[in-house]
């Protein structure tokens, strides 16, 4: 082979290198895709239970309502599935209460989408709870916008909490605390305040009470003991 002949073969190769190495840097250059991790679901998009899933009603009150609304949007297999909200509206029992949460007793107020934010507890007062207001608080609740949205939070205390965990003195989101005492079928709240019938919503507990909560009955919070030690800091020369 002629000396020229291997020059052209030298040349071609190098020329094919400097074609290829350009390719490959870019190749390798490449960024990585991002994958983009998505936001946890609200609680309207979290699953419906499954009715085989929801846990049994209790208190006193249960059975004769089971027995009263044994299907429909109303009764208990079918409000395990909806939203608290949407439950609440569909229990006759609690009407006056989803009339107080939803701008009824007042068009200033309006918590529904506070509820569904949760999960909540609810302590709903049933309609004969608020037969029981004399007509002057009644209708102070409904002029009185601050005093309704306090009363409300009120009944609220952030969490999931079947009957078998609510239980000692409890946050509410109006800021005072409410006494629980009891478990499973037979709760108080606030010492004379009776839990007729607790149940389960989607990502919330619904407890009908047999009387309207009020934050001036709130009981004193536990306070903690704190002791503070002084410690003496000595300066050590540089």
């Amino acid at each position: 082979m002629s000396t020229r002949t291997k020059s052209l073969g030298v040349a071609a190769a190098l020329a094919a290198i400097a074609v290829a190495i350009p390719t490959a840097v870019q190749a390798y250059a490449d960024p990585t895709p991002t994958t983009t991790t998505p936001a946890a679901p609200t609680t309207s998009e979290l699953p419906a239970p499954s009715m085989s899933q929801l846990p049994d009603p209790q208190g006193s009150g249960c059975d004769a309502y089971k027995n009263r609304i044994p299907s429909g949007p109303g009764s208990f297999a079918s409000m395990g599935t909806q939203t608290a909200t949407a439950a609440i509206a569909a229990n006759p029992d609690l009407s006056t209460f989803n009339a107080a949460i939803s701008g009824g007793f007042n068009p200033a107020v309006n918590i529904g989408s506070v509820i569904d934010g949760g999960p909540y507890v609810v302590f709903a007062p049933t309609n004969d709870a608020f037969a029981k207001l004399d007509e002057a608080t009644l209708a102070q609740l409904k002029s009185d916008p601050a005093m309704l949205t306090s009363t409300l939070f009120y009944h609220l205390v952030l969490g999931y909490l079947g009957p078998d965990d609510l239980h000692g003195k409890m946050p509410t989101q109006q800021g005072s605390v409410v006494n629980v005492t009891g478990k499973g079928g037979d709760i108080k709240i606030n010492d004379s305040v009776k839990v007729l019938c607790g149940y389960t919503t989607r990502a919330a507990y619904i407890y009908m009470i047999d009387t309207v909560l009020s934050p001036g009955d709130a009981p004193t919070p536990n306070t903690a003991t704190s002791t503070s030690t002084t410690t003496s800091t000595t300066a050590k020369p540089a």
